[in-house]
C-alpha cells in the first residue's frame, strides 16, 4: 500500500502578512474573488487594499452567506464566471474557507485560503463540510488538491477573541493520539493511503508544541499581541494539526465529537472544545498510561478546555441521550473504527461516563 503525505502547495505565516497579498495574488493572475463575511472583511479590508495599491490587481468582493451551502457555492461559481476572475480567495472562519475551496474546485480556479482565526485545522485540507440552508450537516465534499496557498496573518489572529485560539488547541490536541491509533491499526488517511513517518512526526511535534507554548500563547492573545509562542501555537493549530490529521487519519476523538453534537446543550460550544473532551475519552478508551492521561487533563485545565460533560453544558446526565451519543459515535463509517481494536456503542457509553469522572 502506498504512503502519501498531502499538504497545501505553500504555507505562509507572519505578522501583517496580508500586506503581501497582492504579491501572492499576482502569481496566479490579476483578478481575484474574495469570499468573506462583512465582519471579516471589515477587519481586513485596509490590509487588502494597501496590498494591491499601485498594482494592476482587481478585487471582486463576493460576500458570504454565513453557511457553506450548495446554493451559496452555486451563487459564487456564477460570479466567478461573470466577473472572469483568475483566482478565488477564502477569508474568515472554516465555513467561508470551505465555500471558497468548493467554488474554486467547481470553476477550475486556484484558491488562496486566509484564516482570520486559528480555531481548527481546516484551512490546509482538501475537503469542505456542506450544510443545508438551516445549518444542518449535509455531506463532506472532497477535492483532488489541497489549497494552492494558505496565508496566515498572525496579527489578525492575535486580535481575534482568545476563545477561538484555545478551541484550536483542543482540535490540535487530538492530532497525535488519533494519528498514533490509525498507524497502529494500519488505517487509511484522507487520501486513501497509509501514513508516512513524516506525518506522524508532524503530529507529535504538534502535541509537543501545545504542551510547551499554549499558556504563553493564550496570554499573548489576551493582550492582542504577537509573540514567538503565539506564532508557534498558530502553526500547531493550523499547519501541524492540518497535515497531521489529513496525512495520518482520524480516530475516536473526532467520532466522539460527532456523537456529542446530538446533545442540545453542546450546540453553543466550538468544534475544538468538544474534540478536547473527545481526546480524553479516546485515551480512556485505549487505556492509555495514567501519567499520559493526567498530562492531557491537566493541559486542558491549564488553558480552559473542557475536561468533563459539565464543562460542555451538561448539568444532568441523561443515560438514554448518552447512549444516543455512543450509537452515533460508532455509526458505520465513523472514524472510531480506525482504533486498533473493535469499539461498540456500549464501550463508548461506559468510557464517556468514566472520562467524565476522571475529568472532574
Amino acid at each position: 500500500m502506498s504512503r502519501i503525505l498531502i499538504s497545501p502547495s505553500k504555507y505562509v505565516q507572519g505578522s501583517k502578512e496580508l500586506l503581501n497579498l497582492g504579491k501572492h495574488i499576482s502569481v496566479f493572475g490579476n483578478k481575484a474573488l474574495i469570499v468573506a463575511s462583512d465582519d471579516d472583511l471589515c477587519r481586513t479590508k485596509t490590509y487588502i487594499e494597501e496590498s494591491i495599491n499601485n498594482t494592476d490587481i482587481a478585487i471582486v468582493y463576493g460576500g458570504f452567506g454565513l453557511e457553506c451551502t450548495k446554493k451559496e457555492i452555486k451563487r459564487l461559481t456564477t460570479l466567478v464566471k461573470e466577473k472572469q476572475v483568475d483566482i478565488v480567495i477564502g477569508l474568515g472562519g472554516g465555513k467561508s474557507l470551505d465555500t471558497a475551496k468548493a467554488t474554486a474546485f467547481f470553476t477550475g480556479k486556484p484558491v488562496i485560503v486566509i484564516p482570520t482565526i486559528a480555531s481548527t485545522d481546516a484551512p490546509c485540507s482538501a475537503l469542505a463540510v456542506i450544510y443545508t440552508e438551516n445549518g444542518e450537516f449535509e455531506e463532506y465534499l472532497f477535492f483532488k488538491n489541497n489549497p494552492n496557498m494558505v496565508i496566515v496573518d498572525s496579527d489578525i489572529i492575535a486580535k481575534a477573541p482568545t476563545r477561538f485560539l484555545v478551541a484550536g488547541m483542543g482540535d490540535a490536541l487530538a492530532t497525535y493520539f488519533e494519528a498514533r491509533s490509525c498507524i497502529a491499526s494500519n488505517s487509511k488517511n484522507m487520501s486513501g493511503a497509509n501514513s508516512t513517518k513524516a506525518a506522524l512526526a508532524l503530529a507529535k511535534l504538534c502535541y509537543e508544541t501545545l504542551l510547551e507554548d499554549s499558556i504563553k500563547a493564550k496570554a499573548a492573545s489576551d493582550a492582542n499581541v504577537v509573540t514567538t509562542a503565539l506564532e508557534n501555537i498558530i502553526e500547531a493549530n493550523i499547519l501541524l494539526s492540518g497535515l497531521g490529521f489529513e496525512s495520518s487519519g482520524l480516530a475516536a476523538a473526532h467520532a466522539i465529537h460527532n456523537g456529542l453534537t446530538v446533545l442540545e446543550e453542546m450546540h453553543k460550544y466550538f468544534h475544538g472544545e468538544k474534540v478536547a473532551f473527545g481526546t480524553i475519552v479516546h485515551l480512556v478508551l485505549e487505556n492509555a498510561p495514567q501519567d499520559e492521561l493526567n498530562r492531557v487533563i491537566n493541559y486542558c485545565k491549564s488553558v480552559g478546555l473542557p475536561t468533563n460533560l459539565g464543562d460542555l453544558g451538561v448539568k444532568e446526565i441523561n443515560k438514554d441521550k448518552l447512549m444516543e451519543v455512543a450509537i452515533l459515535s460508532t455509526a458505520e463509517g465513523e472514524t472510531i473504527h480506525n482504533m486498533p481494536f473493535t469499539v461498540t456503542a456500549d464501550d463508548v457509553y461506559s468510557t464517556i461516563l468514566t472520562a467524565d469522572l476522571l475529568g472532574k
